[in-house]
């Protein structure tokens, strides 16, 4: 039986938790793999490539899995005996390479190299369980070596070696990746950073407008979930990477606090940093006693919303994103009819791990449905990247037509 407290406070500071970004700490050693200085014991566990288990461990590897981002994360355990951690405090030295591997499994010249120093607190001699390290690295589609190696202050070394292989099927190999085949990449440490620039179309470029809601999976969670959040920003990141799209307007918003977090009009661009940092205002385990008694507060939190966004005629549609938004009561047909003839596509990025246990349209379905918009299930990464590319050209085409038959947009 593993010792939970602990094995949180420990993986807290190990490597790359799955999906969820970069731990403190893990730099690259070098990136070409050429002109690397390592301790020579290290050198020589790493070129024998057998396992070590002077420090006793387990280590698993599951095989790399495509995440929304659109990047492989390949990803590895290890658990160490408490009682090996046990006494005054301890220092683990992290220290893998990551090398490609040709179709014949041969080794290339280059290597990328990842290090981190893990400092573990005063531990208890009586202490039972296991300690748990995960790491992570992203690649692109191939297979890759890894030899990886931990050693604690007594040079006791753990160390194992082992392939990873990153393939698309052969029906999504049309899908553009962030990382180019035979690439290795740490894995991104933060879910806001900015969005590199994009060559976009200029004057003649799409406008969008973006509303999504910030909510967790679970309805009842208490906390928007890393994994929750990477998906939504995903959603966002690859809407704006389309060269097409050249003005952005963004709403944040939670369902369950009937708030707009954040808003952004008519930009070039999307400002993750401030998504990220107006995030922080969400306190999802928080009751509003004025909230509570009105019952039907959320659906006429999403009428107002819907009256106001799809006024605009600066853009040329409106994208939703979100989990389901299952309400007591949907905003009612005549609501709907009051936001006004909507000249311009609409899209609901369902974003739903699991349709097949809720398989009913929500509460924006509905109303997206009203306005003869279109849905989308987001639920692997494949279901991102095919909407994305089909929504955004058929917005392109009804730009197009707007532009040649001006008189039918009005």
């Amino acid at each position: 039986m593993r010792n939970s407290s602990y094995r949180r406070s420990l993986a807290g500071w190990a490597l790359l938790a799955w999906l969820t970004g970069l731990a403190h700490g893990q730099i690259f050693l070098n990136s070409t793999g050429k002109n690397v200085r390592l301790v020579g014991t290290d050198e020589a566990v790493l070129e024998a490539g057998d396992p070590r288990t002077d420090l006793p461990c387990a280590v698993v590897h599951p095989k790399p899995v495509l995440g929304f981002d659109l990047r492989f994360h390949a990803r590895y355990e290890v658990t160490v005996p408490m009682r090996e951690l046990a006494g005054a405090e301890n220092l683990l030295s992290v220290l893998f390479r990551v090398t490609p591997l040709d179709a014949a499994g041969k080794s290339s010249d280059t290597a990328t190299y990842f290090v981190q120093k893990l400092r573990v607190p005063q531990i208890d001699e009586e202490a039972k369980g296991d300690a748990l390290i995960e790491g992570s690295f992203d690649v692109g589609e191939g297979k890759f070596k890894v030899e990886w190696l931990m050693r604690d202050r007594a040079e006791r070394v753990c160390s194992d070696s082992w392939e990873a292989e990153a393939s698309l099927p052969s029906k999504d190999k049309e899908m553009s990746l962030m990382i180019p085949p035979a690439r290795i990449a740490i894995t991104e440490p933060e879910q806001f950073r900015d969005e590199p620039p994009v060559a976009r179309e200029g004057h003649d470029g799409l406008a969008v407008k973006v509303l999504v809601n910030f909510a967790p999976q679970n309805a009842r969670s208490a906390t928007l979930q890393p994994f929750d959040t990477s998906a939504l920003v995903s959603i966002l990141r690859s809407i704006s990477r389309d060269p097409r799209i050249a003005r952005f307007s963004i709403v944040a918003f939670n369902m369950h606090d009937q708030k707009v977090l954040y808003k952004q009009e008519h930009s070039e661009k999307i400002d993750f940093p401030a998504i990220g940092k107006a995030l922080e205002s969400l306190k999802l385990g928080t009751v509003d006693l004025a909230r509570l008694a009105n019952k039907h507060g959320e659906t006429e939190f999403l009428e107002g919303l819907l009256k106001t966004e799809l006024a605009s005629q600066r853009t040329d549609a409106v994208i939703f994103a979100g989990p389901k938004a299952l309400l007591e009561q949907n905003v009612s047909q005549e609501a709907l009819r009051g936001v006004g003839p909507v000249n311009m596509p609409v899209f609901y990025m369902n974003y739903n791990l699991t349709p097949q246990t809720s398989p009913w349209r929500d509460s924006i379905g509905h109303a997206v449905k009203f306005l003869h918009g279109i849905e989308y299930t987001i639920s692997r990464p494949r279901d991102l990247w095919y909407s994305v590319s089909e929504m955004v050209s058929q917005i392109a085409k009804h730009h197009s037509l707007r532009a040649s038959h001006p008189a039918g947009g009005q």
